[in-house]
């Protein structure tokens, strides 16, 4: 049990330590910008495609952009009632981890006009905890494509089972029918055996009957 609490601690802990957002630079059409990062450890299409799911629930559809995905008038909880151009974009962390990404984003107030640090550094803040809030959104994302898996998976096998069950059947009736084959076949060649010693009396009894 002390093993078992403490793994889950373990994975929590690492979880926490890779999956904070933190502020930093990106290069958008050769321009430096303020950005927000985040290491998510799942591969770049599980990320992506959880994004674009919580995205889609809160009602925006995303268009690429310039090598990002561009939610134009987003509002988001994290950033209250304000809406804003949120650029976002999937990569692989490293040619090593290709199962860990780093999503970046920048935050635009329209027109490509950025949030900048020094001058909006709150809303770089919320822009954190936007992309903190993405951690358990994949982790459901994942979770929920294991699932859907899992139910395949228990639908091949029940498939499987109820072929071979109704196989079952079939060679169940094909084996009383043989058997019941078997009988007759047993019963015939009793009584053919019976017929055969009967004509060979017949025949004796004939043969008898020679006066030369």
């Amino acid at each position: 049990m002390k093993k078992v609490i403490g793994s889950l601690l373990m994975c929590s802990i690492y979880f926490v330590s890779f999956s904070q957002a933190r502020i930093n630079n990106a290069d958008f059409q050769k321009n430096n910008v303020s950005s927000i990062e985040i290491d998510i450890p799942y591969s770049t299409q599980i990320v992506a495609d959880a994004i674009e799911e919580k995205m889609q629930k809160a009602g925006y559809k995303g268009k690429e952009s310039k090598g990002y995905i561009l939610y134009r008038e987003a509002k988001v909880s994290e950033f209250g009632n304000q809406a804003y151009d949120l650029y976002l974009k999937t990569e692989k962390k490293s040619k090593k981890e290709k199962e860990n990404s780093i999503v970046t984003l920048l935050i635009s107030t329209g027109l490509e006009q950025f949030v900048k640090l020094d001058a909006q550094a709150t809303v770089l803040n919320e822009g954190k905890k936007f992309l903190d809030s993405l951690v358990p959104a994949v982790q459901d994302y994942d979770l929920s494509l294991q699932i859907t898996a899992q139910e395949t998976e228990i639908k091949n096998v029940e498939k499987k089972l109820t072929a071979l069950q109704e196989n079952g059947q079939s060679l169940q009736k094909k084996k009383e029918k043989l058997e019941k084959e078997i009988e007759e076949n047993k019963q015939k060649t009793e009584e053919q055996q019976s017929e055969l010693a009967k004509q060979k009396q017949i025949g004796v009894t004939l043969k008898s009957k020679r006066k030369i």
